[in-house]
């Protein structure tokens, strides 16, 4: 069963997540304007990506029959000076949600909640993976901030990137 810290935490891990897709939408409609495709779909991904993780968080709630309150949304902003710019604020972050995830897998552990810290190990590596595709991308933005060329062929390679579901999202993964 889930504790009450737990439980709060978890809620506001909602509440971050979807901040971070509505982060993310803001700076993919950012790009958009800019006539930034390629960035604007990355982003447009990392908005899916934030949403489905707040889903998965909720239902694994629902699953432990702990209550789910929704918080309100703070603002986020609305333009950006370049794409790197873009690439540092999302790093730093996730930098900050990889801290709130710790915080939950720590007090779970501490409260013996292993199902739950057993569940924020699959976020935990999921922060892994985006903080370094955050610092890679700042470094091929870094290494092409003054060829023109490269930035366009960057943003053709990030049209490319499509969503796809976690498993964690799969009905058959919650009746198995």
């Amino acid at each position: 069963m889930i504790g009450k810290q737990v439980t709060n935490l978890l809620n506001k891990q909602i509440n971050a997540e979807i901040w971070s897709a509505y982060l993310y939408l803001s700076m993919s409609l950012d790009a958009t304007f800019k006539n930034l495709n390629g960035v604007a779909n990355w982003f447009r991904v990392q908005w899916q990506e934030e949403l489905e993780h707040a889903k998965i968080l909720q239902e694994y709630m629902n699953s432990q029959d702990a209550k789910v309150e929704l918080q309100p949304i703070k603002e986020v902003p609305n333009t950006w000076a370049s794409v790197l710019e873009m690439f540092k604020d999302a790093l730093e972050h996730e930098m900050e949600v990889t801290c709130r995830i710790h915080e939950i897998a720590m007090l779970a552990q501490k409260e013996y909640d292993y199902a739950t810290f057993s569940r924020m190990q699959w976020f935990i590596d999921e922060q892994v993976e985006e903080e370094q595709l955050c610092k890679d991308l700042i470094h091929l933005y870094k290494m092409s901030s003054d060829n023109h060329a490269l930035q366009y062929q960057l943003d053709k390679d990030l049209a490319k990137r499509k969503y796809k579901m976690s498993e964690h999202l799969h009905a058959e993964h919650w009746i198995s």
